[in-house]
């Protein structure tokens, strides 16, 4: 209890309160999805500047629940799992940005409590120069060869929204779904003897440094090192296949700036926003073709065949309980 009362107060402390022309949004780190770029866009062109934050989903939504009396934050930024939880929770407020009737069914809310704003695929990140020799994995089975010792990393899937979508994922690709996850529990055992690296944060530092050799990722960071990064990086997007996922945001119940929240959303979903987000390998969630100088940089379309989507609302429901069962079961 004394750590998360610390831990509330320095994540509070960091933010500080917004200047009347600022917003505050949590879970926008710079190193994440490109948040640098879209962060830049926002104070060049609507003169709002956010701080860098680095939550994770999970850590998110635990200080919009502890500051519900008195928001910090204007807007949220979270894995679709995280997103519908704030909702329920009623920490967030419905809004609908410009373009919002833009975005597939199933990827918002009906009334505007969160939506997405873009999708990523999730596979392995790796820095093929920090395997020691050893080949570039292919499945998610690889992991487990003695060669890849202490190279893998995911993230905490009892915190991170990555990491719970690494868990989907792999427990998809052995076989199970979103009712069954004892393939991903016996998998993370597997794993667990090969000495792997569970951080609770985002980690592309730790790849491109080539701390973590090979990370449980999404493809658009795979992609920004291979090709803004100097090194060898590849996205493998596992034999057995993966999953894609979409990321939300939200306004935030009761911002104390809620007026540049709201400028700060029609941003990021209009046109010139969007297209921020292609820059740094993302699919945008309004439909529109990837440039051609983005798409030829991705795998074969034939190689995200194998990523399929989920019902995103069950996957919310099987969170917390999956959470509290890697807790207990994995060694």
């Amino acid at each position: 209890m004394k750590h998360t009362v610390l831990s509330a107060f320095f994540a509070t402390a960091i933010a500080g309160p917004a200047l009347a022309e600022d917003a505050i949004c949590y879970n926008c780190p710079p190193q994440w999805a490109d948040w640098a770029s879209m962060l830049e866009a926002i104070d060049e062109t609507l003169d709002i500047q956010m701080p860098h934050d680095n939550k994770n989903s999970g850590q998110t939504l635990s200080q919009l629940l502890a500051e519900r009396a008195s928001p910090v934050a204007d807007v949220a930024y979270y894995g679709v799992t995280t997103g519908i939880k704030a909702g329920t929770e009623g920490v967030v407020q419905p809004y609908k940005p410009e373009g919002f009737d833009d975005i597939p069914e199933g990827l918002k809310d009906p009334e505007g409590k969160w939506f997405a704003i873009h999708y990523g695929t999730l596979g392995l990140f790796v820095n093929v120069d920090a395997l020691a020799g050893a080949p570039v994995p292919q499945c998610w089975a690889d992991l487990a060869k003695p060669e890849y010792r202490g190279m893998v990393g995911y993230l905490d899937p009892s915190s991170a929204f990555v990491g719970y979508a690494g868990a989907v994922a792999v427990n998809l690709a052995n076989g199970g779904d979103l009712g069954n996850f004892d393939p991903a529990i016996e998998y993370f055992n597997t794993l667990g003897e090969n000495d792997p690296i569970v951080p609770k944060q985002t980690s592309y530092a730790r790849v491109v440094s080539g701390e973590i050799p090979i990370l449980f990722d999404y493809d658009f960071n795979a992609y920004r090192g291979k090709y803004e990064e100097d090194g060898n990086f590849e996205f493998v997007l596992p034999c057995e296949g993966s999953v894609r996922v979409p990321y939300v945001m939200s306004l935030v119940a009761g911002a104390p700036n809620e007026a540049a929240g709201k400028r700060v959303l029609d941003f990021i979903l209009s046109d010139e926003g969007q297209a921020i987000w292609t820059n740094a390998y993302l699919q945008p969630a309004r439909p529109v073709d990837l440039p051609a100088e983005v798409a030829e940089k991705f795998l074969p379309a034939s190689d995200y065949e194998r990523a399929v989507a989920v019902d995103y609302a069950e996957m919310e429901r099987a969170q917390a309980a999956f959470g509290e069962r890697y807790l207990n079961d994995v060694k």
